[in-house]
């Protein structure tokens, strides 16, 4: 079995809300975070940030699957947001996040990731940290039963490897 990521365009904004719906559904139900859900979304809000030219989103293909979405925020200079990234239930669990982080990293020439999760979603909290996220700031309770907590990832060794890549072309 073979991840990839295929970027994905304006026309696939009916796609992503189907994956996103599928995937987030669960957590809903189990969270009753109605308001900040992302099962709970419109295409419209899909298709909205779709046209951000600050915005890339991608589908997580299992050969040739689409599986999941992961969308990647460009900031200020070499910084960027990942907002969301799902993988669908039945293929949960597999290891396939490692992979999607891993490639979606080194598709951007980012210093700086950001990214946000539940707290009580003790394996995706995992997963970042092992990726080497280090939890920030304070955590925001949404409700009784879900908190929101915040990650960061400094890469530096794009910045080494692109000072490394200058020096040599001097």
């Amino acid at each position: 079995m073979h991840i990839t990521l295929t970027e994905a365009g304006l026309d696939d904004a009916e796609a992503i809300h189907k994956l996103q719906v599928e995937a987030f559904l669960p957590l809903l139900e189990k969270y009753q975070d109605v308001d900040t859900n992302p099962a709970k979304e419109s295409i419209d809000d899909i298709v909205r940030r779709l046209e951000q030219p600050t915005t890339t989103y991608y589908f997580i293909m299992l050969d040739e699957d689409r599986i999941g979405a992961i969308r990647v925020v460009r900031r200020e200079e070499g910084r960027a947001r990942i907002s969301p990234v799902f993988v669908i239930p039945e293929f949960q669990g597999r290891g396939f996040g490692q992979q999607v982080m891993r490639l979606v990293e080194g598709l951007h020439d980012v210093q700086t990731w950001e990214l946000n999760t539940i707290q009580q979603e003790t394996g995706n909290c995992y997963l970042y940290e092992k990726m080497g996220y280090v939890k920030i700031g304070d955590a925001k309770v949404i409700n009784d039963r879900m908190t929101i907590i915040s990650y960061v990832k400094i890469v530096a060794g794009q910045i080494h490897d692109r000072q490394d890549k200058e020096r040599d072309s001097d």
